[in-house]
């Protein structure tokens, strides 16, 4: 399967073989919903949290004596039907959203979805982040020649590393190392731009 890549002035430079057991795999919908789903649930955290009655501070008194006084008998200001009292069935902060994941799937779903955005046209190849300087500035002017036009993940290799920050502050821009490329991130996203070393990794990394 041949493929564009471009340079940083958005000119296309050549074209290369892509495996088609990673980039030309089927798209099943419902499996990438899935491990989508899942990963998001695995990054959720529980901050909500509520008090039981143990847990309420207050007097372990009993109010008024059982019986003479006219009122409904009670036995603590802690009751859950008293204002202020503890919370029955209330959100509690140890509560575990994560979703397991088998590896196999989650590898196949990457691969569905890097196929989906090559052929949608999403995915970009370059052939490095190299600028002329490790500036903001230059990386702006790439992104306009390549036409990233909306929310875009960058899918940084070893070799361009120290380029990481010149992408920091560019807006609808989000790095990643390709190793930890993930359907999260990816989909979250409209385009994806990997360099010539990032393709290797994939490909060395899903034939194994």
């Amino acid at each position: 399967m041949k493929v564009v890549v471009k340079d940083l002035a958005g000119k296309e430079i050549e074209k290369i073989d892509v495996s088609e057991d990673i980039f030309g795999v089927a798209v099943d919908d419902e499996l990438v919903s899935q491990v989508y789903t899942a990963q998001y649930a695995n990054k959720r955290q529980s901050k909500a949290h509520t008090k039981k009655r143990g847990e309420v501070r207050g007097s372990t008194k009993k109010p008024w004596k059982q019986k003479g006084t006219g009122r409904a008998r009670t036995g603590s200001v802690k009751n859950p039907l008293w204002r202020s009292g503890g919370i029955v069935f209330g959100p509690r902060n140890n509560r575990n959203y994560s979703r397991k994941i088998n590896k196999k799937v989650s590898r196949l779903a990457t691969m569905m979805v890097l196929s989906g955005k090559l052929n949608d046209g999403e995915l970009m190849i370059v052939n490095n982040y190299k600028t002329e300087e490790n500036k903001t500035k230059f990386m702006a002017k790439a992104v306009n020649n390549l036409k990233l036009t909306a929310k875009t993940l960058m899918a940084v290799d070893k070799e361009s590393e120290k380029f990481r920050t010149a992408m920091n502050n560019l807006k609808d821009i989000k790095n990643i190392d390709v190793k930890n490329l993930n359907i999260l991130d990816m989909l979250n996203s409209k385009y994806l731009v990997i360099s010539k070393a990032g393709i290797k990794f994939l490909e060395e990394k899903y034939t194994k």
